[in-house]
């Protein structure tokens, strides 16, 4: 039993032996048959690539932008004093001239006081005659003729003021417009914080709007905009009056009052799209946006140098639907690529499928 158990033993660790010398044969046999690595594309197989080759165009610069419309001037009417309406003089959506009346305020006890006052200071003018004439005898002493003659001054200046109280009583149209609706009725009580109607001035119109602040030098006042409205076909021109001398921090962006004459079929609130035409480039240099490649910190692009690629910084300017404005960077003739770009490196061997 002993030899057999050996003789076992012995006969599997030679079948082993083969085993592993015919694993180790095949590892190596397939090490010698396997192709060598492809080279780097750096040094070889070029990829089909698209490109575009630079050449200047005719460009119309323009700005868009969104904008409001205002009124040119717009007031809420409130009284400055507190008080019962008595009188309303005007309608509603109508428009009135600067300077009419629209509403009266209870006035009477003001002009009560206002009479009683006058009364006060003809008396004390008559008692000032009297002093005067007897000071031209030594009858009454200067301090009393003074004390009288400031009593006079006292009395005119509360009949001013009365009279300035009058006034408040009376709303008037501060400047020529359009009314809006009414909030109060005929016998109501107001205050100082009641709006009673607004007034606007609706020609001219105003527009606000923003442009970015790269387009500072490039904005004036007296520029021309022409803009449209929501529901509207019709183009609508204007000119640029006032510019916010300061850029808006959260956006980064200046704040532009254009105005425009209007015969009544604009209203103030309005959705506006601006178009701002600033000046004609004709030979700006533009190429396909997807050949530019945005950076943390620059732009590029992908040019073919003798065959290969290389990569440029570039400066870009106006976008439009497909293209790019290149201000700098960029050549007449210089190829560049616009597809597979992110598949490139510096130095790889370029081959085209399609030069535009």
């Amino acid at each position: 039993m002993t030899n057999k158990k050996i003789l076992r033993t012995t006969l599997f660790a030679a079948i082993g032996a083969v085993i592993i010398f015919l694993v180790y044969k095949q590892v190596a046999d397939g090490k010698k048959k396997a192709p060598a690595a492809p080279a780097a594309r750096s040094g070889g197989r070029p990829l089909l690539l698209d490109a575009y080759v630079v050449k200047t165009t005719r460009l119309d610069e323009t700005i868009d932008a969104s904008g409001t419309l205002q009124s040119n001037e717009e007031v809420e009417i409130k009284p400055e004093i507190s008080g019962r309406i008595t009188g309303l003089y005007f309608k509603e959506g109508v428009h009135v001239a600067k300077g009419a009346l629209l509403v009266k305020i209870y006035d009477e006890d003001l002009k009560a006081q206002l009479a009683k006052l006058q009364l006060q200071q003809e008396l004390a003018k008559t008692t000032l005659e009297r002093q005067e004439n007897l000071l031209k005898i030594n009858g009454i002493s200067q301090q009393d003729v003074d004390v009288t003659r400031n009593q006079v001054s006292a009395y005119g200046a509360d009949i001013d003021y009365t009279k300035t109280q009058l006034q408040k009583t009376e709303l008037r149209a501060p400047f020529s417009g359009r009314l809006g609706l009414r909030n109060i009725s005929l016998g109501a009580i107001v205050s100082p914080t009641t709006i009673i109607t607004t007034l606007q001035q609706i020609d001219p119109l105003k527009i606000d709007f923003s442009v970015p602040e790269k387009y500072r030098t490039s904005v004036k006042v007296g520029d021309a905009v022409e803009f449209k409205v929501a529901g509207d076909n019709k183009t609508y021109k204007g000119s640029i009056y006032a510019m916010d001398p300061k850029i808006d921090l959260a956006t980064r962006t200046i704040r532009i009052r254009a105005i425009m004459p209007n015969a009544g079929q604009l209203l103030p609130g309005a959705f506006a799209r601006v178009t701002i035409s600033l000046k004609d480039m004709p030979e700006a240099i533009m190429i396909p946006s997807q050949a530019v490649i945005p950076g943390t910190r620059d732009k590029t692009v992908i040019v073919a140098d003798s065959g290969r690629a290389k990569i440029v910084v570039v400066e870009t300017g106006i976008r439009n639907e497909n293209n790019v404005q290149i201000t700098s960077g960029l050549n007449i003739g210089d190829t560049v690529i616009t597809s597979g770009i992110l598949q490139l490196r510096p130095g790889m061997v370029l081959k085209y499928n399609n030069i535009q």
